[in-house]
């Protein structure tokens, strides 16, 4: 949000700077982004000055040329060539000196020099409107009024101030500082001083001829509806001082009326609209919502299609704008407009927020609707925007003011206590301070006892409805930074459980990190299209468009897309990571669950000049899967072949009778949704479940064992449907003190074993943490193993 400096203080009386100002606004809770100083015309006229041409003769070597000598208030007078017809001895001018930059309202800015035009020295220039920037015109050069003071500057003649510039980042919850106004409430209060309003006393209604029938049918997206009507006007472009307000803000100048009303809007916070009495249809106004489907022409020439939910204006016969947020191409102010009907409204903020989101439509009037605008405003604006329409582009008053108003908006009635109001502020401010405060802030105080008070909040204020919302608003009035930090500082025993979710979190990101994995972080909406499972989706009521409108259900597809935006940069080997939730609508609940996914596509590694590059396969996303788990210390899981729909093939690992992690190559049905068109091997981990078995890790001290690890070697024939997670479940039943670990570093397959089987080598670690191992041990453990893995899985022993 802009706002203006000078316009500011023609609310407030202070000689506070604009950086003072600045550190009020920020401290206030009106973060001021930026301030700049800004002139209404580019250049500010410096370096131009008022000249009084002395003589004027022809050009010797021109038919169309002139010199003149000019007097600017120096010892000398200057001479100047100039073109233009209508330059003549006795004239009061505008001068451009040598070394003055002028900026003109069309083409670039350029520097005034010393010069010979065709053999006639020439100092200066003698300047049109258009080539300094004050207008179009360029007819001939600016004659000024012949009382005119010689050597004054072209910038106090025009009366051009420079101004400042505040960029504030405006909070959603702060509609009623959209404004001047509103901004203005928040230095008073901070200063203890008044404020100023317009002087609107001098409103009146010269005649009921144009009076127009309003009707508002739809009382609810319309509970305040107010206008009148203003006949015998001329538009026209806006005067310099209108025009030069609004472009300090950054609004451009349309016509004079549409210029009132984008000044009031930006004066006093309160949107309006001009409709040309002439494109009332019927002499008559009506509020109401029009069938499903109607086509309406915006000003912007677009055919809109309406939702029934809409809140129309409308005439007798047909649309004219969408309420609050846009009008229509028919009804709008032009220069053949004599008669306007003015529109000053309280609409729905709901109402207005849908339906510029359903259109994609951002105005300054929708900005403010969809906050909540102040519906004690509406005859206010109308009575300061018709004095300034008089004021601009003449005319009368010829109606009433229509104001339907059925139900008056309540103010807020808001208890407060002291002890409470010390209590969240960290520090006793004083009753008296707190009470001063809160009249500034325009609160009124009802009643008052020992332990608090009993207030009315305006209804502008829609974010203070609750004792906290008041308490707040004293706090940032009063100072944040009048509040001392204290020398003691109270805390609590923390008694959440070991490890937190963070120290979990960080541990696996540093492992990953380390090992050239980068972190992303995707949005949690997504597009319905990804789901397999849409039922079951959490839907967006009101999305912002249709790629945005479920909560993921899956880290796939976030993760995919951060895929396809680096391999379309030519980033094609990738190693990525992401923590985040996941979400779902089941038996009427709404599910949270944490996850955590990783990507590899690519390269496996960086270019070498001594080897070659590997792709990236299963068994490096396997690898890193274990090692996080064995970081973990979480053993006690099996590995089963995953059926997940967005798989090609994979494995899971399971524990009890819950899915601990998927992994496997991303199906091509999925990729080709992400736009992706490389292989990627994808693990998902149940993030929660994996918190709860660290958290159950207990740590115990063993001390390294002094007596030798032996190891020993089984080949064996088996059946090509028995896994190695199969025999390594019966090694470790078979013998849980001696057998450290079992591993399988041989598989074969082929025509010259029988159909339907595979070889396999397993080897098994063993080790005594009491003694050295004998022979007799060994063999006796070996059997074992042998018979059982026999028995089970039908292993036969290769010799």
């Amino acid at each position: 949000m802009k706002i203006s400096y000078n316009w500011l203080k023609e609310f407030i009386a202070t000689d506070k700077t604009p950086e003072e100002l600045s550190k009020i606004l920020t401290g206030t809770g009106l973060e001021v982004e930026s301030l700049d100083k800004v002139q209404a015309i580019p250049g500010g006229l410096e370096g131009l000055i008022i000249g009084y041409v002395l003589e004027c003769v022809d050009h010797p070597n021109s038919d169309h040329l002139h010199v003149t000598k000019v007097d600017v208030g120096g010892v000398e007078p200057l001479q100047i060539v100039c073109g233009a017809h209508n330059v003549a001895a006795g004239q009061k001018v505008v001068v451009a000196t040598v070394g003055t930059t002028i900026y003109p309202t069309v083409g670039e800015p350029f520097k005034i020099g010393k010069s010979k035009i065709r053999g006639e020295v020439s100092e200066g220039m003698i300047c049109a409107e258009d080539e300094i920037g004050l207008g179009t015109d360029h007819a001939g050069i600016m004659v000024l009024d012949a009382d005119t003071v010689v050597g004054t500057p072209a910038k106090d003649y025009f009366k051009l101030n420079d101004d400042y510039l505040y960029e504030i980042g405006l909070t959603p919850n702060r509609a009623d500082a959209a404004s001047h106004l509103g901004t203005a409430r928040d230095i008073a209060a901070f200063l203890k001083i008044g404020i100023t309003r317009p002087d609107v006393s001098a409103f009146k209604v010269d005649n009921t001829d144009g009076q127009i029938e309003v009707v508002v049918e739809n009382e609810q997206s319309a509970p305040r509806y107010s206008g009148l009507t203003i006949t015998g006007i001329e538009v026209k472009e806006s005067p310099a001082w209108l025009k030069e307000r609004l472009a300090v803000i950054g609004v451009r100048s349309i016509n004079n009326v549409v210029d009132v009303t984008n000044y009031v809007l930006h004066e006093l916070g309160q949107p309006l609209h001009a409709f040309d009495a002439a494109a009332i249809a019927g002499n008559k106004v009506i509020v109401k919502n029009v069938a499903e489907g109607t086509i309406f022409k915006t000003l912007d020439d677009a055919d809109r299609k309406l939702h029934a939910d809409d809140l129309m204006i409308c005439n007798a016969e047909e649309p004219m704008c969408i309420a609050g947020v846009f009008g229509g191409a028919k009804s709008g102010v032009s220069e053949a407009t004599t008669a306007i009907f003015l529109e000053s409204a309280y609409f729905n903020a709901v109402s207005v927020r849908k339906t510029s989101k359903r259109f994609g439509l951002k105005t300054d009037a929708s900005f403010r609707f969809e906050r909540g605008t102040d519906p004690d405003m509406t005859v206010f604006a109308l009575k300061r925007a018709a004095l300034l329409i008089q004021e601009v582009a003449g005319g009368k008053v010829s109606s009433d003011i229509f104001d339907h108003y059925p139900v008056p908006v309540a103010p807020f009635n808001v208890e407060v206590s002291y002890s409470n109001i010390d209590r969240l502020i960290g520090k006793a401010i004083g009753n008296d301070t707190v009470k001063g405060i809160i009249q500034a802030l325009d609160i009124e105080i009802v009643n008052e006892t020992a332990e608090g008070l009993s207030l009315k909040v305006p209804p502008y204020r829609v974010d203070v409805t609750r004792e906290v919302d008041v308490v707040e608003e004293i706090l940032r009035i009063y100072g944040y930074n009048n509040i001392e930090i204290p020398v003691q500082i109270r805390a609590s025993l923390n008694t959440s459980n070991r490890p937190e979710r963070d120290t979990v979190q960080n541990l696996i990101s540093d492992l990953l990190t380390a090992n050239g994995f980068n972190e992303i972080m995707g949005n949690s909406l997504t597009k319905s299209s990804y789901s397999d499972d849409v039922e079951h989706a959490v839907k967006i009521l009101n999305p912002l468009s249709s790629d945005l409108d479920v909560m993921r259900q899956s880290m796939l597809f976030s993760g995919l897309e951060a895929v396809a935006y680096n391999q379309n940069r030519r980033v094609a080997d990738l190693k990525l990571y992401e923590f985040g939730k996941i979400y779902s609508f089941i038996d009427e609940k709404y599910i949270e669950a944490q996850r955590f996914s990783i990507f590899l596509t690519g390269a496996n590694s960086g270019e070498q000049w001594n080897r070659k590059q590997a792709p990236t396969s299963f068994y490096n996303l396997k690898a890193i899967v274990d090692g996080i788990l064995k970081k973990l210390n979480i053993t006690d899981f099996t590995l089963e072949d995953t059926a997940a729909n967005n798989l090609a093939y994979g494995l899971q690992y399971v524990r009890g009778n819950k899915v601990l992690v998927t992994l496997g190559s991303v199906a091509p049905a999925a990729l080709k949704k992400a736009d992706v068109d490389k292989e990627v091997f994808y693990a998902d981990f149940n993030f929660d479940m994996i918190l709860n078995l660290v958290r159950k890790n207990v740590i115990v001290y063993q001390e390294v064992s002094k007596f030798p690890a032996v190891r020993r070697d089984l080949s064996m024939l088996i059946d090509r449907l028995v896994s190695f997670g199969q025999l390594k479940q019966i090694a470790t039943r078979t013998d849980k003190k001696l057998l450290k670990e079992v591993n399988v570093f041989d598989v074969y397959q082929g025509d010259k074993l029988p159909a339907g089987k595979k070889s396999y080598a397993l080897s098994f670690i063993l080790q005594d943490t009491e003694k050295t191992l004998t022979d007799k041990a060994i063999d006796t453990l070996m059997q074992k193993l042998i018979y059982n893995l026999g028995k089970e899985a039908g292993a036969e022993i290769r010799k």
